[in-house]
C-alpha cells in the first residue's frame, strides 16, 4: 500500500435539532407519510381554457399537400401512383433482407456476482504469508515469511497472516478491518456462501487472519501492555533493502523485516477487538475457538480503553503513518464495543457503544461528508448501521433509544448522501461516485459503500419498510439497491474503459498488476533485491494473474493506465478486496435474497 489517507469537505444533506430556517427544515430526512399520498390539483381558469377546443367550421373537401391544395379525387389518384411506385421499389429490398442471415445486436452484459465473488475470495489465498496449506490453490505461491517475528519472544513469532498489497509488508490495522468485513458478510449471508460452495473456504480465510491476530499480543495474559502492529515495510525514499525498495517474491525475501510494536493504540486495539468478536460469531459452532476469540477481543478492548494508552497507533512512526495513518480512535471505540456486545451479550459494551461522548468525540453526527464513507480508517458508517440493525429488529428502548435513534437518522442521511441528485459527492462522467474526493485508488471506498447500501436494503426489507425520505423526496429500496449495483457493475466492467477492475473476471482486465509475486516468474531463479527490478519495469503482462484482485481503479476522469509501476491504478489491497467480497455477497441472488435476521443476536439476553 502506497497512499496515505487525507480527507476534507463538508456534509450538506443534514439538519440538526437546532435547525430553524425553512430551507434547513426541508433537508430533514424523516418519515413523512403525507408525502406518499396522491396530490389533488384544482384547475384554474387558464388551465381549464387549455381543455376547451374551438368549434370546427365546415370546410371544403380539399387536401393540403404542402405546396398545392387539391381535391379528394386528385389526392386519391396521386396516392395510388405513389403506392404502386413504393411497392416496386421496396419489395425487392424487403425480400432480400428477409433472405439474408440476421445479426442481432448483443444484449447488455449481465454481471455474474457469484462468479466475481468466488474469484475475489481467491485473492486472499494469494496474499497468505507463512506455511501454506496444501489446498491453498495458488500454484505460483509457496511458504514465506517463516522467520517473521523471531525477536518478539513469542514461541510462534509472527508467522502467518496476510501481505497487505503488492509488497510484502503485513499491516495489522487494515488486516483486522478486512477480517471484520469478511466475518460480517458471513454472519449476514451464510446461506449465500453455502449455496455457492464458499462457506468453509471463507471461514478458513477468516481463521487464517484471526489466528495470526492472536499472535500479535499476549493472549494468555490477564492484561496486555503492547501489541505488535506491523511486520516489514519501509520509510518513504528508502534506498536500503526493504519491502518497497526490493522487488522480490515473498518466497525469496532476504532483507531485514523489522517488527513495529506499540504500547498505545486504541484505534488498532479497537479494530482488532472488532475482528475477533465478529469472528467469534462466525465460529460459534466451535465453542473453544469462539471463546478464545472473545477473550482476546475483551483484552484488546480493555487495552484500547486504558486512559494511559490513548494515542493513535501510527503517531510518530514513519513505517506506519505514511501508509495507514489513523485519523482517530473513537470510531473504533464504537465499532469494537458494538461487535463485543453482539458477541457476548454484555450490556456494558452496549452502554459504551451508545455513549454520547463517543459520538461527540468521533463527530459521528457531524456534517462532515467524508465521515459517511466507510473505510479501514473510518468505521462510523458501518458501526452506526450495525446499531441501526439492532434497533430495527430488537428495539431495546430506554436508556439506549435516544442514541440509537440518532444513529438511525444519521445512517439514513449517509444513504441519502450517496445519491447523485443531492450533490454531496461528485461523480465521474462514467458513473462512479467520488467518495475519496477524486484521489487515487477509489474503488475500495466504492465497494465498502455499495456493501452498506445493499445491506441496509436487506434490513429494511426484513422489517417491511419500503424506503426512506431524503428531505421531501422518497427513495425506494429499489433505488438504493440500484445505487449499489451500479457501483459494483462499474467495477466489473460497466465503465468507459469497458474493462473489469477485478483480475480474472471478464475478458478485459488489468494484466500489469502492481504485485511482486504475480509479476515475477516462478522459473526456479531466486532474483535479488534489485535483480527483480527488471520484472517491475517490464512492459510485458504479469506471468501470473492474481485472480480476484480488485486494483486501485481509474482516475477521476474514468481513465485507467495498466502500468505496473503506477501503483495508484494497478495495486490491490486486502481491505479493498474485503469490501468487494462483502458487496458481492450481498448482491448475489445465489442462495436466495435477504439476510439471516437472528443468528447475530444468539448471545444477547432477553430484553
Amino acid at each position: 500500500m502506497h497512499s496515505a489517507n487525507h480527507w476534507g469537505g463538508s456534509f450538506e444533506i443534514y439538519s440538526g435539532a437546532e435547525s430553524t430556517t425553512d430551507d434547513e427544515k426541508s433537508r430533514n430526512i424523516e418519515w413523512d407519510k403525507a408525502a406518499l399520498q396522491p396530490h389533488h390539483h384544482h384547475l384554474d381558469e387558464t388551465q381549464q381554457s387549455w381543455l376547451v377546443y374551438p368549434e370546427e367550421t365546415k370546410k371544403k373537401k380539399y387536401v393540403d399537400l404542402g405546396c398545392v391544395s387539391c381535391s379528394h379525387k386528385a389526392a386519391w389518384t396521386w396516392t395510388l401512383y405513389a403506392f404502386v411506385f413504393q411497392l416496386l421499389l421496396i419489395a425487392p429490398t424487403t425480400i432480400l433482407a428477409k433472405t439474408l442471415p440476421k445479426h442481432e445486436s448483443k444484449p447488455p452484459p449481465a454481471y455474474n456476482y457469484t462468479l466475481a465473488l468466488q474469484k475475489a475470495l481467491l485473492f486472499f489465498n494469494a496474499q497468505k504469508s507463512g506455511k501454506l496449506p496444501k489446498n491453498n490453490g495458488i500454484p505460483w505461491r509457496g511458504d514465506s515469511g517463516l522467520q517473521d517475528g523471531n525477536g518478539t519472544g513469542f514461541s510462534k513469532g509472527l508467522v502467518g497472516g496476510y501481505y497487505d498489497a503488492g509488497d510484502n509488508a503485513k499491516f495489522h490495522f487494515p488486516m483486522a478491518f478486512a477480517m471484520t468485513m469478511l466475518s460480517w458478510s458471513v454472519i449476514e449471508y451464510r446461506q449465500k456462501y453455502e449455496a455457492i460452495g464458499e462457506y468453509q473456504h471463507t471461514r478458513d480465510l477468516i481463521r487464517w487472519g484471526t489466528d495470526y491476530l492472536l499472535l500479535t499480543f499476549n493472549s494468555s495474559a490477564s492484561k496486555i501492555d503492547k501489541i505488535y502492529c506491523q511486520v516489514g515495510g519501509s520509510r518513504i525514499g528508502s534506498r536500503v533493502p526493504d519491502d518497497h525498495y526490493c522487488w522480490q517474491r515473498p518466497e525469496d525475501m532476504d532483507y531485514p523485516r523489522p517488527v513495529q510494536v506499540v504500547n498505545s493504540g486504541p484505534d488498532l486495539a479497537g479494530e482488532m477487538a472488532a475482528a475477533l468478536a465478529a469472528a467469534s460469531i462466525v465460529f460459534r459452532d466451535n465453542k473453544a475457538y469462539s471463546e478464545k476469540l472473545v477473550r482476546g477481543a475483551a483484552k484488546l478492548y480493555a487495552f484500547a480503553r486504558d486512559f494511559t494508552r490513548r494515542r493513535a497507533y501510527s503517531s510518530g512512526n514513519d513505517y506506519i503513518a505514511t501508509y495507514y495513518n489513523s485519523s482517530g480512535y473513537y470510531d473504533e471505540y464504537i465499532w469494537g464495543a458494538t461487535w463485543l456486545y453482539h458477541a457476548t451479550g454484555n450490556i456494558s459494551y452496549l452502554e459504551l457503544a451508545t455513549q454520547p461522548g463517543f459520538a461527540k468525540h468521533s463527530k459521528a453526527l457531524s456534517r462532515v461528508s467524508y465521515l459517511s464513507v466507510p473505510s479501514w480508517d473510518n468505521k462510523l458508517p458501518a458501526a452506526m448501521l450495525l446499531l441501526t440493525r439492532y434497533r430495527l429488529f430488537l428495539n431495546p428502548g430506554y436508556p439506549y433509544e435516544g442514541m440509537l435513534i440518532k444513529y438511525h437518522e444519521k445512517t439514513e442521511l449517509n444513504m441519502c448522501s450517496y445519491f447523485q441528485q443531492f450533490n454531496e459527492f461528485n461523480w465521474t462522467k462514467g458513473g462512479m461516485i467520488k467518495l475519496n474526493k477524486g484521489r487515487p485508488q477509489p474503488l475500495q471506498f466504492v465497494a465498502n459503500t455499495a456493501f452498506l447500501a445493499s445491506l441496509y436494503v436487506d434490513y429494511l426489507n426484513a422489517t417491511g419498510v419500503p424506503g426512506l425520505f431524503c428531505g421531501p423526496q422518497f427513495i425506494s429500496l429499489d433505488l438504493i439497491r440500484s445505487f449499489a449495483t451500479s457501483q459494483i457493475n462499474y467495477i466489473l466492467g460497466d465503465n468507459p474503459m469497458k474493462m473489469s477492475y477485478v483480475v480474472g473476471y471478464g475478458t478485459k482486465f488489468p494484466r500489469h498488476v502492481h504485485h511482486r509475486g504475480a509479476s515475477t516468474p516462478t522459473d526456479k531463479t531466486r532474483y535479488s533485491c534489485t535483480g527483480g527490478w527488471k520484472w517491475r519495469d517490464s512492459s510485458k503482462p504479469n506471468p501470473h494473474n492474481i485472480t480476484g484482485a480488485m486494483v486501485g481503479g481509474p482516475d477521476r476522469f474514468d481513465q485507467f493506465r495498466d502500468v505496473r509501476t503506477n501503483y495508484n491504478f494497478t495495486e490491490p489491497t486486502l481491505a479493498g478486496n474485503a469490501g468487494l467480497v462483502a458487496a458481492l455477497a450481498s448482491l448475489t441472488s445465489s442462495g436466495g435474497i435477504g439476510i439471516d435476521k437472528n443468528s447475530i443476536f444468539a448471545a444477547l439476553p432477553p430484553l
